[in-house]
């Protein structure tokens, strides 16, 4: 996403991006191509009008949203804290609340697709807060970050609702998919075929999800970093099974998935690699009595290995 922004405002002759990364190694590839970093928030904060938030959780954008208003309130009035990150509604209308107080603008702005989508840029980002902040951001978002802008009105809890809801059918989906592809493997359907299936009668979505899991990126290879890591898969599942018990509903399918998934997180765990969102994958081929890692995952570690010798 810092890419992609930092390429566009290059190419209208922009001011560069400036930002802030807890690691700052991993600013490294956007100061590369003009970004500049800063070495706090507050610094960041009192030289920026628009600050996009791109962290890992509730606690952190909590954290963050605390420095922020420790800027002196004479700077904070007028700027626009717009936070992509996946977190509880309960949270997003405590950080609106919390920059209101000191005169900042709010929008609850989460983003729907992983990695290859984000590279592209054409992330659907569903946003939510007042219309004139939602237009202020919209140019720095369509045809730069994301392919389009969901709109959701004032209340910034709709925002982070859709993408909670939209992360429990994400994760439903691929437990469907990697079930569905563990039965074509045993029952020599072929996986190929089912994939085709896929292909030609339920579209990209079901299709991108399968070759996730057969071309081996539900674990990655070693020292690479998931689409999307399966511990915030985890957190993001149970944000809508916390969602769903607060609306006096239940998400079966999801607690289906949640124990999937921690089963992958104790394979991470036990093996030190890291694994990806659609890991449950890995789960089902061991309890079908197969291994976890495919014969294209073998495969490709072998000749890693064979290249690093």
């Amino acid at each position: 996403m810092a890419l992609n922004l930092q390429t566009h405002l290059s190419q209208i002759t922009a001011p560069s991006l400036q930002f802030y990364n807890r690691t700052g190694s991993r600013g490294q590839p956007v100061q590369d191509i003009g970004g500049v970093q800063h070495s706090s928030i507050p610094d960041l904060i009192a030289n920026i009008d628009i600050c996009f938030i791109a962290v890992s959780d509730d606690t952190a954008v909590r954290s963050i949203i605390d420095t922020i208003v420790t800027v002196d309130p004479e700077q904070l009035r007028q700027k626009l804290i717009v936070d992509t990150t996946t977190v509880h509604p309960d949270t997003s209308a405590w950080a609106q609340g919390r920059l209101e107080e000191y005169g900042a603008s709010y929008l609850a702005s989460p983003v729907l697709g992983a990695t290859p989508v984000a590279q592209e840029g054409k992330l659907l980002f569903a946003v939510a807060g007042p219309d004139d902040a939602v237009q202020r951001v919209e140019p720095y978002i369509v045809g730069v970050m994301g392919r389009k802008v969901m709109r959701l009105g004032r209340d910034v809890t709709r925002a982070t609702l859709l993408k909670c809801t939209g992360n429990f059918l994400i994760g439903g989906m691929m437990e469907l998919v990697a079930e569905a592809q563990v039965l074509a493997e045993k029952s020599g359907l072929g996986c190929d075929v089912l994939e085709g299936l896929l292909e030609e009668q339920y579209g990209p979505l079901l299709t991108s999800m399968s070759k996730r899991m057969t071309g081996g990126h539900y674990m990655p290879e070693r020292g690479q970093r998931p689409w999307a890591d399966v511990n915030l898969a985890i957190k993001d599942v149970s944000l809508g099974v916390s969602c769903a018990e607060a609306a006096g509903t239940d998400l079966p399918v999801a607690r289906v998935v949640l124990e999937h998934l921690r089963a992958a997180r104790g394979y991470s765990e036990e093996t030190g690699r890291a694994l990806d969102s659609s890991s449950m994958y890995g789960v089902l081929r061991e309890r079908a009595g197969l291994a976890f890692e495919s014969e294209r995952v073998k495969q490709r570690d072998s000749k890693e290995g064979s290249d690093a010798n």
